[in-house]
């Protein structure tokens, strides 16, 4: 039976899975609804290839998501689901300062990196009282 950090541990897998699940899943289900809601109107295209790429995007993260919930993450695991999210504070922060292509309601995303990079901290703090180097 796993103890109390382990067993909390897993609790923020799973919510790290459910961040890239819900994302992705409205990625993939509806990319045209993704495209008019956080692209701005210059930048707008219902273009199939856009659609797609889009759609596979989420298909992506939903995968990832899959991995996150399914898997048994160390300390490390943590630590490498963290730094894996880096780059995309900089796609956000690029898209929505320096070349503006997206509205504020990218900021769901980046809020959602923000969440997942304090679940990766959290795990890895709380893993690294019982797991060794």
């Amino acid at each position: 039976m796993p103890d109390a950090h382990t067993a909390l541990a897993r609790r923020l897998q799973y919510a790290i899975a459910a961040v890239f699940i819900i994302l992705g899943g409205w990625c993939l289900a509806a990319p045209t609804s993704v495209i008019a809601m956080t692209v701005r109107p210059d930048f707008h295209t219902e273009a199939s290839l856009a659609v797609v790429a889009l759609g596979a995007f989420g298909a992506q993260a939903m995968l990832a998501g899959l991995f996150a919930g399914f898997s048994i993450f160390t300390r490390w695991t943590f630590f490498a689901y963290g730094i894996a999210l880096l780059p995309f504070f900089v796609f956000d922060w690029w898209f929505f300062f320096v070349t503006p292509m997206f509205n504020e309601f990218i900021l769901l995303d980046a809020a959602g990196n923000v969440v997942m990079l304090c679940l990766c901290a959290y795990g890895y703090t709380l893993l690294s009282k019982t797991q060794a180097a």
